[in-house]
This record gives structure tokens, sequence and C-alpha cells, in this order.
């Protein structure tokens, strides 16, 4: 195993240059689907080494949950053994799975809570709350919407039908609705269109969970909170035919609205507001190239393949560290 059970733990900072270098020289959606790849093979290849090194650490430990033919002293003697390494990745290892499952769990009552705060609401893809607070996002999942399939009578099983396919639905406050005139409006509903087409709360949710597993990847999920809400921006662009209103309803929304109700979920107002003068400035200017790879020579192509080459090493040196204590074990469990 040697040194390459320890690499997937640090390969994750050849990752941290193309975090911010995506946000400014990628078309959002690809910086996103980009992003969101590279922190969760970086994620589980670093998880997958912990797991391994808590094997290396408690094989020669009695009451081990390994396996009982691994009990002979000889076997045990035969299997790479780090005191050190093994406790810490033990102890490390049960900090990434509490902080994952406290991401999902949350995730999951927060979806829990808001449907169920708009059972009560006539159905269709917008949901409109009487609330002082002025907010909006988009809450993903199969909703029930304003029809059903041409044809259909109600009763006969037909599944209802949205403009989002059935992904969800837009949730505004009547405060939020009230700051922005007829054409902003029009806008921000296709913002959060976006996000329920474009299924962001995924990319969030992968982001978070990888960030959990492995600190180092934290920038990573700033820089996809930003690309997608980037990625809205210029879908509601290219629905409404036009930027300069996009931007004056996202400036106006972020200035009074609340953050989502979980990082998971995607709104008009990101949790920080540091990134919506940089939107704002985006849609003002031309739309973004559609270029699917940067050029090698740039900065960009070059954190781009940077990021690539330590995810394959990453992928690798884990494998490769799987590999050599499977055939420790089973040389071992044969003496």
């Amino acid at each position: 195993m040697g040194v390459f059970v320890y690499l997937p733990l640090v390969l994750p900072l050849t990752a941290l240059p193309v975090a911010r270098l995506a946000e400014l020289h990628l078309h959002p959606r690809l910086a996103t689907r980009l992003l969101s790849v590279l922190a969760a093979v970086l994620a589980v290849c670093s998880t997958l080494c912990l797991g391994l090194l808590v094997v290396v650490g408690t094989a020669q430990l009695a009451g081990n949950p390994l396996p009982d033919a691994w009990s002979d002293p000889e076997v045990r003697r035969a299997v790479p053994y780090d005191r050190i390494a093994g406790k810490a990745a033990m102890a490390a290892l049960a900090a990434v799975a509490v902080g994952c499952a406290a991401v999902v769990l949350r995730h999951r009552r927060v979806l829990r809570g808001a449907r169920a705060a708009l059972a009560g609401l006539p159905a269709g893809e917008l949901a409109v709350l009487t609330d002082e607070a002025p907010y909006a996002y988009a809450l993903p999942g199969a909703l029930p919407g304003p029809g059903t399939e041409p044809g259909t009578r109600p009763g006969t099983g037909a599944r209802p039908r949205t403009a989002t396919g059935g992904r969800g639905r837009i949730v505004v406050s009547t405060a939020m609705l009230a700051c922005l005139d007829a054409r902003e409006r029009e806008a921000l509903v296709a913002h959060e269109r976006a996000h329920l087409a474009g299924r962001h709360h995924r990319f969030l949710l992968t982001v978070r969970l990888a960030a959990r597993a492995n600190p180092l990847l934290r920038p990573l999920g700033s820089a996809v909170a930003y690309t997608t809400e980037r990625w809205a921006d210029e879908e509601a662009a290219g629905a409404t035919e036009n930027r300069t209103v996009v931007a004056r309803a996202i400036g106006k929304a972020a200035l009074v609205s609340r953050p989502a109700p979980a990082p998971t979920l995607a709104g008009v107002a990101p949790p920080e507001p540091g990134p919506v003068p940089r939107r704002v400035a985006a849609l003002l200017g031309p739309a973004p190239s559609a270029v699917r790879w940067p050029p090698v020579g740039t900065a960009a192509g070059l954190a781009v393949w940077a990021a690539a080459a330590g995810t394959l090493s990453s992928a690798l040196s884990s494998a490769n560290a799987a590999v050599a204590l499977f055939l420790v074990l089973r040389a071992a469990t044969q003496l």
C-alpha cells in the first residue's frame, strides 16, 4: 500500500485552482458539471482510503471487525499495521459518516417541511405563500401540477404534468412578488424554473457531501453554489430574451431575499451576498461562450487538466491501495 493510501487524502488540493477559474472562464453549465464530478470522485477516493487505513490500524487488534480467518497470530503479523494512522482514520471516518448523515437528514427534513407547507395550496408550478419575509426557491420532487395529460379523466391514474416535467414547484412569497414588477417576476420564475429543470439540487447536495467527506473540497462546493446560480441566470436570460431585466430582478431579489431553507436547495439568493454583484455584472455583459473545453495554453485549461490529473491519480492510488491490501490479506489467510 505504502504512500498510495495517503495520496487521495491530499490530492483534492489539485482541484482548488480550477474552482475559481471555472467560475470565470467556463460556461456555468459546464463548470457545474465538471466541478461536481471532480468533487464526487475525489471524495469517494479519500473516503475509501480512510476505510483502508482503518483496516490497517485495527488488523492486529483483538476484537476487530475483520473476518474470523484473520484471528490467527501469523495472519495478523502479515497484515500491514500502523496504530497511529489507524486510530486517526477511525476518528476521521466516523466524522465523515456523521457529517454526511447530517447533511442528508437536513435535506430530507427541509423537503418534507416545505412540501407540508404547500399541502393546502392550489396545484400548479408556482406556489405563492402569504408571508412578510421575501424569498423564492426551487422545491424539487414530483409534486402535483396544474393538469393531467390531454384526453385523460380525473381518477384514471394519469400522472400530473407541470412546466418543469413534474420535477417540483417554485416557491415564492407574496413579499418577494411585491418587490418586483411584472417583467422582473417573469425573470424570477424563469430563474427558479431553470433550477428545477437542471436538477441543481443534486449538484448542490453532491458537493455538500463531498465537502463533509474531505474539507479540502469546500472551495468546490462554494464554486458550484455560484455556478448553479449563474446557470439559472443564463437560462432565465434566454427565456425572457432580456438580460437587463434578469439582472435587475436578481439584484432586487438578492437585496431583500433570505436564502433557501437549506444549502442543498437552489434559490434566488445565495447564503453569502458576495457573488451577487458578479452575477449582475455577468448578465449585463454578453452571454458566455458555450465552448466545451478551454484551450490547454490558458490558465483555465491548465487548471482543468491539473484537476483531471489529480482526480485520476486519486482514483488510481485508492485502487492500488485497495488491491494491495486485498492481495496481502488473501495471501495471509492461506498461511
